[in-house]
């Protein structure tokens, strides 16, 4: 099998996969149809880009087909960064002004206008030999790459912020949701750089052995990203909930107090006073407790309570409330007279409310698993 047949093999697969994909995002139930309706369109923009690999020749037959296939390009990083806006943020929407981020790929459409779409066959190919030459096209690639720049690096920023937030608001956040999306965008953010070599090859060296071999190269790792995206999905099905776009990381909104004898004692009084509270009335038993949920019950203003914990306890709400969910678990699990209930019983007992999150937690507080720490808890 030569490299030719191994990348359309690849690249067939990988566009399958990709489109299936994307009807089953488009067809599922699910409340969360934004993010699905937009990883879905994002998807088929990689599949019709993907479809040069099918091709050894350009096609003179399908010209404008062809051109309009490169327009897409246009809207590949834009779709990324609202989809992860979608999964991050519970609140967004797209709005009449996310049409701004189109005009990249009208002014490109625009330009094929001109040089193809209404042209005849003599002048289409003459306008493409000599694309390669025009300022304008130079133009576009370097927006490209300006673009997916910009809207990925900004995927990256959302991404962080999202993860702070949530972890200074909510518990039992699916952050390996996040941290699967993060490594998502590493992957396609990776992928691109092949794109950059396959560019600076064929400016410099034409197209060569060498161009064919990092376009197989491309191929095997579209077809990668689309398998590694196919095996998240399906270990993570549920989607991230995301988090009230309103809210901002603690350090932003409350600047933290000068240390002082005064303010010690102030904060000192209220983290035992917390403390207390949490051993008594034990709120972590709620599975859907936030933040907004323990100031009610402390009739604390949320924002003194965030900085309470956040800052002058140095720790996110999430693992605040997960250490006395593991102490509780620890208890239950040395208790003898408990010892027939199942660990997923006890980790709903204790609060958690999935058992890969709860023997995170416990082996990151304990050092063991759950099983192992209820056959010898000393």
């Amino acid at each position: 099998m030569d490299k030719y047949s191994f990348l359309e093999i690849a690249a067939f697969t990988g566009i399958f996969l990709v489109l299936f994909l994307a009807l089953f995002l488009l067809t599922v139930k699910t409340k969360h149809k934004l993010a699905n309706w937009l990883l879905a369109f994002f998807l088929f923009t990689n599949a019709v880009d993907a479809c040069k690999f099918l091709m050894r020749d350009f096609p003179v037959n399908f010209i404008n087909l062809e051109a309009f296939r490169w327009s897409i390009n246009y809207l590949v990083p834009a779709s990324f960064y609202f989809y992860v806006l979608s999964v991050c943020f519970s609140k967004f929407r797209l709005q009449p002004k996310h049409l701004w981020h189109t005009i990249p790929f009208i002014a490109f459409n625009l330009y094929m206008t001109y040089g193809i779409y209404i042209e005849d066959r003599a002048s289409k190919v003459s306008f493409i030999n000599a694309l390669s030459e025009s300022p304008i096209m130079q133009f576009f690639h370097i927006l490209f790459e300006v673009l997916f720049q910009v809207y990925f690096i900004a995927s990256f920023l959302v991404i962080r912020k999202s993860k702070t937030v949530y972890l200074e608001n909510y518990t039992n956040p699916n952050i390996s949701i996040l941290n699967a999306l993060y490594k998502i965008t590493i992957l396609y953010y990776v992928l691109h750089f092949l794109v950059l070599i396959r560019w600076l090859v064929t400016f410099f060296f034409g197209s060569g052995e060498i161009r064919a071999w990092i376009v197989t190269l491309d191929g095997f790792a579209f077809f990668f990203c689309t398998c590694w995206y196919l095996f998240v999905a399906l270990n993570k099905p549920e989607f991230f909930r995301g988090v009230n776009s309103q809210l901002k990381p603690i350090v932003n909104m409350v600047p933290k107090q000068k240390s002082s004898p005064a303010v010690d004692d102030e904060k000192n009084k209220q983290i035992l006073a917390l403390k207390e509270f949490m051993i008594e009335k034990e709120p972590y038993l709620d599975s859907s407790l936030t933040i907004q949920d323990l100031a009610e019950q402390l009739k604390m203003p949320v924002k003194d309570l965030s900085a309470l914990i956040n800052l002058y306890m140095n720790k996110h709400f999430f693992d605040f409330i997960n250490e006395y969910r593991i102490e509780k678990a620890k208890e239950v699990l040395k208790d003898p007279l408990q010892k027939e209930l199942t660990i997923l019983e006890i980790l709903y007992q204790v609060g958690f409310n999935s058992k890969s999150s709860f023997s995170t937690s416990f082996k990151k507080y304990t050092g063991t698993t759950p099983t192992d720490f209820r056959k010898n808890p000393n």
